[in-house]
């Protein structure tokens, strides 16, 4: 069990074709999922080419890979032997969550997060699988939660007993890892809420807008994925039981939900978005009017001031003794007339 668990540590970070990590499931094997290394995969590859698939739970592989490593299409032309429609969903360049059959194999393009997510929008990226009765291809480009999550369940003694209950474990493990995504926007939303009730604003409204394309990106690229199942499961291929195919039904059900919850939360970061734009409109007309007031207030005095400062003849009052102060009770009463209108207004 040490080498086991030696071997898939060592290749984590990929090893020269670039398999980051390769089981071998036998359910009927003593270690019904045994790690194996890229040599070990073509060898048991070659040999299986050759024999027909009879059981009722064949023995399968799964081979995850990392594409950033130049080797690793070429092992895969050299030894997969898989279809050329998942070549070409490789470099097609269309991120957009599907799952359709070709052939008797079915082909995946998946959208996880990444294992080092921070709530940002770019930390998604994309998975593509291969899946048939004998052999499950994954391959990325960085390093994804779900896999990972797979990974690390494996590793623990979970053996999926066909390549499509596999494929249903991944959903599984990814609709876990957008919950707790889920769960973390919504206790973020939640805090921000009580900010704002109790009156500090903050850069809420920035928060506000990293969270929703977020989840608008999250749904728009996940969106897809139910409606292809359900297309796919109307016809699955030969090899793939009916209890397979229920269970890929109940990991699309799972899906349903979580995009449900997105949608819900968009709602409720949009109707916080639009309480933030009222209040801060608020504070907006409060200060003008505040502003308003002051200057309406100063303009008797600025008026007074501007035509008792020229320097001309015959400014009245310039000689009479108590001249300052019935200029000061005409300021006060523009300025009583003028406070009055302003005060009245608002009202």
């Amino acid at each position: 069990m040490s080498a086991f668990h030696d071997l898939a540590a060592q290749s984590y970070g990929g090893d020269e074709a670039g398999l980051i990590c390769g089981y071998l499931f036998d359910a009927r094997a003593a270690e019904p999922a045994r790690a194996i290394d890229s040599a070990q995969a073509a060898a048991w590859l070659a040999q299986q080419r050759e024999s027909e698939c009879s059981t009722e739970d064949p023995p399968y592989v799964w081979l995850h890979f990392n594409l950033s490593n130049a080797h690793a299409e070429r092992w895969l032309l050299r030894h997969a032997n898989l279809s050329d429609t998942f070549y070409e969903t490789l470099h097609e360049g269309l991120p957009s969550t599907r799952i359709e059959r070709d052939d008797d194999s079915l082909i995946a393009v998946i959208n996880d997060v990444h294992f080092e997510f921070s709530f940002e929008p770019s930390d998604i990226s994309t998975l593509w699988i291969s899946v048939g009765p004998r052999l499950v291809v994954t391959a990325r480009t960085k390093p994804l939660r779900s896999v990972d999550a797979l990974r690390t369940a494996v590793k623990a003694g979970d053996a999926p007993r066909s390549s499509t209950e596999l494929l249903e474990h991944l959903l599984r493990a990814q609709a876990d890892v957008l919950v707790k995504i889920v769960r973390g926007v919504t206790s973020r939303i939640d805090r921000i809420e009580d900010e704002l009730l109790a009156g500090r604003l903050d850069h809420k409204r920035a928060r506000l807008g990293v969270l929703r394309r977020l989840l608008v990106r999250l749904q728009r690229l996940l969106a897809p994925e139910p409606a292809a199942l359900f297309r796919l499961l109307q016809g699955p291929p030969g090899w793939m039981s009916e209890p397979d195919a229920q269970a890929l039904r109940g990991s699309t059900e799972e899906f349903s939900v979580v995009l449900r919850d997105m949608q819900a939360l968009q709602e409720r970061i949009k109707l916080l978005q639009e309480e933030i734009a009222a209040n801060v409109n608020e504070d907006n007309n409060r200060s003008l009017f505040v502003l308003t007031v002051v200057t309406v207030l100063a303009l008797p005095i600025n008026i007074l001031a501007g035509l008792f400062g020229m320097n001309v003849g015959g400014i009245p009052l310039a000689e009479h003794k108590h001249g300052f102060w019935i200029v000061v009770g005409i300021v006060i009463s523009f300025t009583a007339v003028a406070a009055w209108a302003a005060f009245r207004k608002q009202r």
